[in-house]
């Protein structure tokens, strides 16, 4: 197994971007990423913070379907992602197996959004020798 990252992908609205949603996800479709986790983060304009699965949006839906999906991301993930919002804003939040970079940074300044965290997780911690 590769590096794993736990990312937040920080949009500028509580409303996810379609075609930045797109060009990230296409990557796994290409053999880029291996996608273990995600969830979508809001911290809405009144400082809510509301976590949802990605099967709850259409443009996300079946992503997790495969079976190397694991559902790792947990609240204190979503907290600490949270810190990391301004409110009125949303994020996804995605555990990769790393085959992928530049790319996927590019699609998402292009889309307005940033890579607003990244955080290394050992192998040993996901119980993977």
């Amino acid at each position: 197994m590769g590096p794993v990252e736990f990312i937040v992908l920080a949009f500028p609205e509580e409303q996810l971007r379609v075609p930045a949603v797109a060009a990230v996800m296409g990557l796994r479709k290409t053999g880029n990423v291996r996608l273990i986790d995600g969830l979508v983060c809001t911290k809405t304009a009144a400082g809510e913070v509301l976590a949802a699965e990605f099967d709850e949006f259409v443009e996300l839906a079946g992503l997790l379907a495969h079976r190397e999906a694991a559902r790792l991301i947990g609240p204190e993930d979503v907290r600490e992602a949270a810190d990391l919002l301004e409110r009125g804003s949303c994020a996804l939040l995605v555990l990769v197996e790393h085959v992928w970079a530049e790319d996927a940074a590019i699609a998402v300044r292009q889309a307005g959004g940033r890579i607003a965290g990244s955080v290394r997780i050992p192998a040993e911690r996901l119980g993977v020798a």
